[in-house]
């Protein structure tokens, strides 16, 4: 009996996919200087465009090089150079893979060490307990501040269009920028930004629209949403549906659900709000809701390793089940599904007690695995945790230093 993984699937745009299994995205930290796409990027994505997956979904682009969330991460502005990205999404797209470009712009939850701007719809800081002093309080964004935000979306959109990617995926989940816009914790403005629920999507909106207008009618533009922010008072799944609701006028071809953000890291399978997540496939509860109430194609991401748990998602009316972690580990695992072997992917998990560490500890394993991917080398599964984490503090102290000394006249 064949697997309704291995069906294809037309996007409201025309744009077909080879199957529904998806590598969603993860943070790499992988970039050249100046924030650009290298040799490391392009043998990991070779090994995922040659591991099966339909779709790749690419780790955050931010929009802006002063916004990041990691000193390696990767920028796409109005000049930055277009060849590097170009030969990026050559790699993604081998075999018949699609390949979406991941655009976002982090907000406050950049690290104090970082410098540059750390912009949020108002001046709520972080709640890391003892670690919140990691973080910057943020900057309230003016009406330029939010029209440039807009600006710069829709900028870094064409641009991976022209890079020869097929589409885009507009971050709002996890806790970035347009996630704080969305949430009554982040978001206590009084403008026609915040207040209702219509206001506070407002910058979602005009962001998706403007995209629209720009790219491809065949070019994908799809939204990453939170079903829950997992946090009392926060934004909900009654709040997601409503979102999704409005975003089916605006040319959207696909929904991401996933949860959470860095003060409840619900994307690791652990809430600030003491629900329960399922062992895998964290959100699917949710998505199935919204799938039900929405004409839009609802994807879900998060925690799954297991063939008959994929299986599972696309069983629930759910039309792709992206995997993350597991494919940092095993890259291969969807040819290895479609051969018949039902393997079960591994993925990090660190029990500490600091739930802040263990969530660093458990990302440092996951970008260790990416960069030997990378290397072309296969990850080591039983890694140290305490190792890795401190190996991935001081890369990236190093990785900040280069940043800094980059952008020093603007980052200070």
């Amino acid at each position: 009996m064949s697997s309704p993984l291995f069906t294809t699937y037309t996007l409201p745009c025309g744009q077909t996919v080879k199957n529904r299994l998806v590598k969603a995205a993860m943070e790499e930290n992988m970039a050249e200087r100046q924030q650009l796409p290298g040799q490391a990027l392009f043998t990991l994505y070779d090994a995922w465009a040659k591991g099966g997956v339909g779709t790749i979904i690419t780790g955050n682009v931010m929009v802006d090089h002063l916004a990041m969330t990691g000193p390696g991460g990767v920028a796409l502005e109005k000049d930055t150079p277009i060849e590097p990205f170009k030969a990026w999404a050559e790699h993604a797209r081998q075999q018949g893979t699609r390949a979406w470009m991941q655009i976002n712009h982090p907000g406050r939850q950049v690290f104090k060490r970082m410098g540059g701007r750390v912009w949020s719809p108002s001046d709520v800081a972080l709640n890391m307990g003892k670690h919140s002093g990691m973080f910057t309080q943020p900057k309230p964004m003016t009406e330029a501040d939010i029209e440039e935000v807009i600006e710069r979306f829709v900028t870094t959109a064409q641009r991976a269009q022209q890079a020869g990617f097929d589409g885009v995926q507009v971050h709002a989940a996890h806790g970035y920028l347009l996630a704080q816009f969305l949430s009554p914790l982040t978001n206590k403005r009084s403008d026609q930004w915040g207040g209702s629920l219509e206001n506070r999507a407002r910058l979602l909106l005009r962001i998706v629209a403007g995209i629209r207008s720009v790219v491809r009618a065949d070019f994908a533009v799809t939204v990453k949403l939170n079903s829950a922010d997992f946090q009392r008072g926060g934004f909900d799944v009654d709040d997601a549906l409503a979102v999704v609701k409005l975003l089916e006028t605006q040319g959207v071809d696909l929904i991401e659900l996933s949860g959470g953000s860095y003060e409840a890291p619900a994307m690791q399978g652990r809430t600030a709000d003491k629900r329960t997540l399922a062992r895998e496939a964290y959100f699917l509860e949710f998505a199935e809701q919204i799938a039900a109430a929405t004409t839009l194609p609802v994807m879900t991401t998060g925690g799954i390793s297991r063939k008959t748990t994929a299986e599972a998602v696309i069983g629930q009316g759910v039309v792709m089940a992206g995997m993350a972690s597991a494919l940092a580990m095993t890259p291969d695992l969807p040819a290895r599904w479609q051969q018949g072997d039902d393997i079960e992917g591994f993925i990090p998990r660190v029990g500490w007690k600091d739930k802040t560490m263990s969530g660093l500890a458990t990302m440092a394993l996951v970008k260790r695995a990416l960069r030997r991917l990378g290397l072309g080398k296969r990850p080591h599964k039983g890694a140290s945790a305490f190792l890795t984490l401190l190996m991935d503090q001081w890369r990236s102290a190093r990785l900040t230093k280069r940043y800094r000394q980059q952008y020093q006249a603007e980052v200070s």
